[in-house]
């Protein structure tokens, strides 16, 4: 007589339709910038990202984390900020540490900065830095 059997199929099937619900919503959320291909002047195609429409330009130079300056003005990394290197993988405050860096970014809602997206060649000279007057 197998006791288990009823209680190891509905807790199996439960799981089961959890997990296809997590990925269903994993699927349909947009989880970075995409890109779209620009053709250079030598002919390459190069790769580049789009970005928030409220996202802003500037330059970044981290101190010591989570302290940085942006735009030349002493800033702080929110908790749990993602930065995310020319290539579009997660990169650690500290390895950029005394880089000045052009990038795109974005804050939290209480004003520290939490998204940032460090711009290649190509998209900082396509992307202009335009003075921020909002804070």
């Amino acid at each position: 007589m197998n006791r288990c059997n009823f209680w190891g199929r509905t807790l199996g099937a439960a799981a089961g339709a959890l997990a296809l619900s997590c990925l269903a919503q994993i699927a349909t959320a947009q989880t970075g910038p995409t890109r779209q291909n620009v053709t250079a002047d030598d002919g390459t195609v190069l790769a580049l990202r789009t970005f928030p429409a409220n996202a802003v330009r500037g330059t970044l130079e981290v101190q010591t984390p989570p302290e940085v300056l942006l735009d030349d003005k002493t800033d702080r990394l929110s908790p749990g900020s993602r930065i995310r290197g020319p290539n579009g993988m997660l990169v650690l405050s500290a390895t950029l540490a005394g880089q000045k860096l052009p990038v795109v970014y974005l804050r939290e809602p209480g004003g520290m900065v939490h998204e940032v997206w460090v711009l290649t060649e190509p998209e900082a000279q396509r992307m202009p830095i335009k003075p921020s007057y909002s804070r």
